[in-house]
């Protein structure tokens, strides 16, 4: 159970405020030196800075829609997320998150805001053609990646591993053709990940957690960009790898869950490169874990599986990587002034994890800095008493506060990397999806969850009808 904090509640408040005060101003100074630098010489190469976006107010078939799941999740998500039994809060999360995301992509209408999101002239579906011959297709990938390279890869087949593509081309094999399927695609599989962090969040915390976190993982403001935007599917490949190493470590199934968490990890390593930072998440959770020894044969026979199988089709991961740095420093990425995304990036995570999510992150990093017997089963009370919990299912585990921080430290550490290496200059409101969803649960510290979850909405709403977002 978490923690409640040692201060009066009234100055607890305050100091959450004040951080997500900090988080909008962080917004608005990147907005405004970043509307500055891009008029001055055009090196941020974005429409809107710091989001890859142009300033477009409308409305769509999708707002009254987004309107309703947002009243209703503010209205009613945290009550129902307390009360209803954990086995039918997942599905309820997913198919309401499901309807969020999908609201959310068609405020754009379907063409724009569905269909035409993955076939644009960066995206993978312009390329099913020349994987006619998947192996051979493979063999040749790093053969174009440059530019200058004999019909080069549009940015994002270059920009990845193949899995990616591979995944809508096999998708096209068996009748799902086009983009309006590759978006319902990458919609539905994409929202399971907020059904993934819950389940690693009570496994490794407890369930009071999970459930406080839940709105939130709802309503996320990422989902403006999750929706048909292929991140969303990384997204949630990367939180089932996660989750399955939660459930390994904690003795559920050690050797198949392993093997599982194994399996998904090395997917995730090639649907993206910037994804092997999920190895830091992975290691939070086998420090947190209480059964490491019996996980270890599975989890490394399954990391050996995809590799091995793209590797002896005739693809060579670190060959194609190092071509990509390459490749990106040839076009925006060699532009784009590092002095300003080094700090506008952790703006876009803002857009994407929203304010509460600072607010969140603030009461994790005191809970990390108090004692830890101080963590102990405990939970907010209000008026800021201390009070145990009751049982909410299952036995609370002990000192559940600092455990969840540490799974937030080490996201926000992952982030951080990301930001530092260069690699991530803008777009990240995009790319650093996966990363987001492992924020999202600092909410769970805090108090008056109707109110910030407002906020989490009235940011996405803004920003999905304000502005034409790129992907």
């Amino acid at each position: 159970m978490l923690p409640s904090s040692p201060l009066p509640r009234h100055r607890a408040v305050r100091r959450d405020v004040y951080a997500a005060a900090g988080a909008v101003l962080l917004v608005i100074v990147a907005v405004v030196v970043g509307t500055v630098v891009e008029h001055r010489d055009g090196t941020l190469r974005v429409g809107w800075p710091p989001l890859y976006a142009n300033w477009h107010p409308h409305l769509g078939p999708g707002t009254p829609g987004a309107v309703a799941v947002a009243v209703a999740v503010v209205a009613f998500g945290p009550r129902v997320a307390g009360r209803l039994p954990w086995r039918g809060l997942l599905p309820a999360v997913w198919g309401t998150a499901l309807a969020w995301t999908w609201c959310l992509a068609l405020v754009d209408g379907w063409h724009r805001g569905v269909a035409a999101r993955l076939t644009t002239h960066n995206e993978y579906l312009r390329v099913i053609g020349r994987f006619h011959d998947i192996p051979y297709a493979l063999r040749d990938f790093t053969h174009h990646i440059l530019f200058g390279a004999p019909d080069n890869w549009p940015a994002h087949v270059a920009g990845h591993p193949p899995a990616a593509t591979v995944t809508f081309v096999l998708l096209d094999r068996i009748g799902l053709r086009g983009g309006g399927w590759a978006g319902a695609f990458v919609i539905t599989v994409g929202t399971t990940a907020a059904v993934a962090v819950l389940i690693a969040v009570r496994t490794l915390v407890d369930e009071r957690a999970a459930r406080r976190a839940a709105p939130f993982l709802v309503l996320t403001p990422g989902a403006v960009w999750a929706g048909t935007s292929a991140d969303g599917y990384f997204a949630a490949v990367a939180a089932w790898a996660v989750a399955f190493l939660a459930l390994a470590v904690t003795g559920r199934r050690p050797r198949w869950t392993g093997f599982a968490a194994g399996l998904l990890f090395g997917l995730t390593a090639y649907l993206s490169y910037g994804l092997t930072l999920f190895a830091v998440i992975g290691a939070a959770v086998l420090v947190l874990g209480t059964r490491r020894t019996p996980v270890l044969p599975g989890l490394v026979l399954g990391l050996a599986v995809v590799p091995a199988v793209f590797t002896a089709a005739g693809f060579d991961w670190w060959e194609a990587y190092r071509l990509l740095v390459t490749r990106y420093y040839q076009g925006a990425g060699g532009v784009r002034p590092y002095g300003y995304w080094v700090w506008a990036n952790l703006a876009c995570t803002v857009f994407i994890a929203g304010p509460a999510t600072a607010a969140g992150l603030r009461r994790a990093a005191a809970t990390l800095r108090r004692p830890a017997a101080d963590n102990a089963g405990r939970s907010p009370a209000p008026g800021g008493e201390r009070r145990p919990v009751p049982d909410a299912g299952r036995s609370p585990a002990p000192n559940s506060g600092r455990r969840l921080g540490l799974l937030l430290a080490a996201a926000l550490l992952a982030v951080l990397i990301a930001d530092l290496s260069g690699m991530s200059k803008a777009e990240t409101e995009r790319i650093w999806l996966p990363f987001a969803l492992w924020l999202l649960p600092a909410c769970a510290f805090l108090s008056g969850a109707r109110v910030w979850l407002a906020g989490q909405a009235v940011l996405a709403l803004l920003v999905n009808h304000l502005l034409l977002t790129g992907w």
